[in-house]
Formats: structure tokens, sequence, C-alpha cells
């Protein structure tokens, strides 16, 4: 997925705020289920992110095109592990590992629904 940085994304001196390195992922992830007409969230479940390791590498700025990257590296019955990058051109600056947690309407981890899992997977064969 590709972003461009916008001034709403930056501070005063054109630096990308470091939670939007957060949003693109989201969106990237989001885009998924959005590609399959599909939404990740809906009257059955949802996805949260149960924990993240990240590491800033470089500052994206003002006018920069970002691309994301997303990688499964762990689908399990109720969570999915993820590695995300932000590359600007072909140098890394954003990285993170994450585990996203699938939940019913009552906030209870649940198992991931098939269809949702079917998104994972036609996802991964995309990258």
């Amino acid at each position: 997925m590709q972003i461009q940085v916008y001034y709403e994304d930056t501070d005063c001196g054109g630096i990308v705020y470091h939670t939007n390195y957060l949003k693109y992922c989201e969106r990237a992830r989001s885009q998924w289920f959005f590609d399959s007409n599909l939404l990740p969230n809906n009257q059955e479940v949802g996805f949260v992110v149960k924990n993240m390791q990240i590491d800033f590498l470089q500052s994206a700025k003002l006018g920069d095109k970002l691309q994301i990257h997303t990688k499964i590296l762990q689908l399990k019955s109720a969570s999915v592990l993820l590695e995300q990058s932000i590359f600007l051109g072909h140098k890394k600056i954003f990285f993170a590992t994450l585990t996203l947690v699938c939940l019913n309407q009552k906030g209870k981890i649940t198992k991931i629904p098939q269809w949702a899992k079917e998104v994972f997977i036609k996802a991964q064969k995309n990258v």
C-alpha cells in the first residue's frame, strides 16, 4: 500500500508525527479487508492489537511517498502475528511486529472466522 505524507501528518518541522506510522500500518491491514469487500469488524467479530514491538529507523517528511508492506508470520486459531515495514524508496524507515487477536462482540477472544482467515490468506498470496 502506498501513502503520501500530507501536512496534517507532520509536526511544524515537516516530520511525520510518530503515531501516524501506526495509522499507516492500520490502513494497510484494513485495506486487506476492503479489497475483499469486507470490513475488519462487523456484528460478529473484530480485531485488536494485543501487542506491538516497534523500531523507528528514520523519519519521513512532508510530501514523501511511503510503501507499507505487511507479512503474515503466523496465523493461529484466534490470533495472527504480523510484520509491518514502511519504506521510503528502497530504505526501510519503520518496522513493527504485532499480534492481532480476534474478539467477539462481548470483548472475549474468539476463533477467527473462516471468512476472515480467507482474507489473510488471500492478502499473503498477493505479497
